[in-house]
């Protein structure tokens, strides 16, 4: 797979689960890329699954949501730092203030 190929599909994938974020205007797109990484149910819950406090905390109007989004950071419940950086470095890229 050719890089031009990987950026399509990774764009196409993306757009697919844009319109379940859609509704958070500015917030859309760094919850659309975390859903991507953690899973749509992951964010906004399925079953007994409950939403996520992320998701609580920007319908309630906060957008104050940094540790809410770099505690996307575990592995079978262990904290993994690159994935820590990974989520710091999503946020200062995708956040929009």
């Amino acid at each position: 797979m050719t890089e031009q190929e990987a950026e399509a599909l990774l764009r196409k994938d993306l757009m697919k689960r844009y319109p379940l974020f859609r509704r958070y205007g500015k917030d859309a797109l760094i919850l659309t890329v975390l859903s991507y990484h953690v899973g749509t149910s992951a964010l906004l819950g399925y079953g007994k699954r409950p939403k996520s406090s992320l998701l609580k905390k920007l319908e309630a109007g906060d957008r104050d949501i940094y540790r809410e989004y770099i505690s996307y950071c575990h592995y079978r419940g262990r904290k993994v730092k690159s994935i820590e950086k990974r989520r710091k470095m999503e946020f200062l890229l995708l956040y929009e203030k």
